[in-house]
């Protein structure tokens, strides 16, 4: 991992858990639908609290193994989706024999890592026709409201990335495939607040540079008229990327 914030997140697994969202099935299965006939075997490196594993768990005949570098968030993991393995392991040094993946994927993960090094190593992983797929959901900010949030909260990580060049792969790997879904999710006050609370600036802030993001999300949604059990339309956009190993 490429920042000591990456693995801040298990303090707040509860929170990430209950309010981030899910992957759209259509955006994951776009990402390993070039995997040939009876392809099967699929890790997901940065796994969390298994966003992207139930996904990856749903699809008839699949073999899921999830990997994390935080034993919280892979405790939350097996709470949410039981029944899938997990290891400690990252994507630079994932300690799984040579060639025994059919697929892995990362869940706003790859911003985390050394593209390169990480590419060497999944590929070492991964046998020579499989695929690397990266998932990210960014929330719209050209939506106003939803850029004065990110505001708030301050960028992240990924939107750092998206704002440059997107993200890399390095040899095995051939060049990224790109595609996009756009989408909005319903949400409450409290699990805007909760979804803020689950980012690695939040986590790894003062107490009173907590308190002042609070306050400033309870003066927006005040203005936008959020209150109690009322939601509000939070856009997202799934950006993903597929990769085949030569």
């Amino acid at each position: 991992m490429s920042d000591e914030r990456a693995t801040s997140f298990g303090v707040a697994a509860g929170d990430y858990e209950a309010s981030r969202p899910d992957y759209p099935f259509e955006a994951v299965a776009w990402m390993l639908e070039n995997l040939p006939i009876g392809s099967s075997r699929v890790a997901d490196v940065g796994a969390g609290t298994g966003k992207l594993t139930r996904v990856l768990a749903d699809a008839p005949g699949s073999e899921v193994i999830a990997i994390d570098p935080d034993a919280e968030m892979l405790a939350k993991l097996r709470e949410s989706v039981p029944g899938v393995p997990t290891f400690l392991g990252k994507a630079e040094k994932l300690s799984l024999p040579d060639a025994s993946l059919d697929a892995v994927v990362l869940g706003q993960a790859w911003h985390w890592v050394d593209p390169v090094a990480a590419s060497a190593e999944i590929g070492r992983a991964v046998r020579s026709g499989g695929t690397l797929g990266l998932i990210w959901n960014l929330r719209d900010d050209s939506v106003e409201w939803v850029m004065r949030l990110t505001e708030i909260m301050r960028t992240s990580p990924a939107a750092g990335m998206f704002e440059g060049d997107g993200p890399t792969v390095a040899a095995p790997f051939a060049e990224l495939e790109a595609n996009d879904w756009r989408w909005v999710r319903p949400m409450t006050r409290a699990r805007l607040h909760r979804m803020a609370d689950s980012r690695s600036f939040f986590i790894t802030a003062s107490e009173s540079v907590r308190r002042s993001i609070h306050d400033d999300m309870d003066a927006l949604f005040d203005e936008l008229g959020v209150h109690g059990d009322a939601t509000i339309d939070l856009p997202y956009v799934t950006r993903a990327f597929r990769a085949v190993r030569d």
